[in-house]
């Protein structure tokens, strides 16, 4: 029998690899009143850029909490979050001593934070963030030093220039790729980005993208990229996960979900995003708003904004379902959506289209 996690992650024709496994997890606040994520399963697989999208408060910086078992207290997470270290080796995170925890985070998988200038200390300089870092993990600082020298040239910036000055003597992009050194400097298994490019130019956060697939090469790191800009990481990734309401709706190849998505949410998501290629009168906001953490209505909790929504979906929560290999949704009516939900969303975002403008 075909679990849902087998259903969800199954990339193509290849073999399963996951190297991060999440089951069932669900994050609440007041005494399990308030969810913020509700129910979650997926998995990564081994050296994949997997892209996680959705709107702003879907639950998507918790997600990325719950994979460093980082949620802020007083919340309560609950559920699996399952590393392994390799194919014969798993373990169960949320099991960890704080010792244990310790080394996970930032050794196995690590985490760059939406906006630079709120993960560095004002006070210190670069090169003192990267120092403090190798002592809190018993690792040689004049070896960590010279790697994350390596690093930084491969960022393009200059490694002395960078470590001996302070957060705000760097520039928005400078801040943001020492940050991504900086989450590297223990060669971590995984990396998880939060929103990383949020506060960057346009041109800045595709001169990023670029940097990320030559960093993927040379490190051989699996990436989880966390965004609300769809089309930003359509460029990027090679599966994509669809959050809604603190829930997963739909997950797949990127090029499935965005050319042949099958939730009606995902395909109001890319309706709604501009592109040059549809007319402005195509490109709509999705009406309504989504539910609050609390009071949770049953069924379906895209009903009240869905066009094919039915009383089913208002009574019953929607199963994931397979709608081909790899790719599954929970709908009641996904057969329905590509029909009735026409997408007006470009082949440009597709194919990642011209990233331009040189990383340096």
């Amino acid at each position: 029998m075909t679990t849902t996690s087998e259903r969800l992650h199954r990339a193509g024709d290849g073999v399963s690899d996951p190297i991060v496994e999440v089951r069932n997890a669900s994050v609440t606040y007041d005494d399990g009143d308030t969810h913020v994520l509700d129910d979650v399963t997926f998995s990564i697989e081994r050296n994949e850029i997997l892209g996680v999208v959705g709107e702003s408060g879907s639950g998507k910086s918790m997600l990325a909490s719950a994979l460093l078992d980082a949620v802020p207290a007083p919340g309560h997470l609950s559920g699996e979050v399952l590393y392994h270290p390799d194919r014969d080796a798993t373990v169960d995170i949320l099991e960890f001593s704080d010792a244990e925890l310790n080394e996970y985070r930032w050794a196995e998988v690590s985490m760059v934070f939406q906006g630079a200038m709120s993960s560095f200390n004002p006070t210190m300089k670069v090169g003192a963030h990267f120092s403090d870092t190798l002592k809190a993990h018993d690792r040689a600082v004049s070896e960590g030093l010279e790697f994350a020298r390596e690093i930084l040239s491969d960022l393009y910036l200059e490694p002395e220039r960078v470590l001996d000055s302070y957060p705000h003597e760097l520039s928005g992009g400078m801040q943001q790729r020492a940050l991504i050194a900086l989450s590297l400097i223990l060669e971590p298994e995984v990396l998880v980005m939060d929103e990383p490019t949020a506060a960057l130019d346009l041109l800045m956060q595709r001169s990023i993208l670029l940097l990320l697939e030559e960093i993927k090469e040379k490190y051989d790191v699996t990436m989880v990229f966390i965004t609300h800009d769809l089309p930003l990481v359509a460029s990027l990734a090679d599966r994509m996960a669809v959050m809604y309401a603190f829930e997963l709706v739909e997950a797949g190849p990127r090029d499935q979900i965005i050319g042949d998505s099958a939730h009606p949410y995902t395909r109001a998501l890319l309706n709604s995003t501009p592109n040059i290629d549809a007319p402005l009168e195509d490109m709509q906001p999705i009406p309504g708003k989504s539910p609050a953490p609390v009071n949770v209505p049953t069924g379906c909790s895209y009903a009240d904004r869905c066009p094919l929504a039915s009383d089913t979906c208002r009574r019953q929560d929607p199963t994931f379902e397979a709608v081909r290999e790899g790719h599954a949704v929970a709908c009641h009516h996904w057969e329905r959506a590509s029909e009735e939900i026409k997408l007006t969303f470009g082949e440009a975002a597709a194919t990642g289209g011209d990233a331009g403008g040189d990383p340096r």
